[in-house]
């Protein structure tokens, strides 16, 4: 199987995350971001689904950003966007899969 270059998008409940895995040499993650929403949600007393869907969305472009940055590769290069589909949040979770579904159909994967 050829090398593949895939993105993967995480947003069950109150963290974003976004990593870059090379399938490559029996593959290997080039890079990863991490957002917590932990000190967000602790003034309610557990995890707030609003509002930990308002933050995915905020955090998903910055992290992608940044992963692409870190690893030094480029939307364009990507084989593969791969998203949590559940369990979750719904919100949470439909973030994810829009964002995710929205970049590879723009990227035509």
């Amino acid at each position: 199987m050829p090398a593949m270059l895939i993105l993967g998008i995480e947003s069950s409940c109150d963290e974003t995350g976004i990593a870059l895995y090379d399938t490559d040499a029996g593959g290997r993650l080039l890079s990863h971001a991490l957002h917590s929403q932990i000190l967000m949600h602790r003034e309610y007393g557990g995890v707030v689904p609003e509002l930990a869907s308002r933050d995915h969305i905020r955090r998903t472009v910055p992290l992608l950003r940044k992963v692409l940055a870190d690893s030094g590769r480029s939307l364009g290069e990507l084989d593969a966007i791969a998203y949590t589909r559940g369990p979750g949040l719904a919100g949470a979770l439909l973030v994810g899969a829009a964002f995710a579904e929205g970049l590879a159909a723009s990227l035509g994967l």
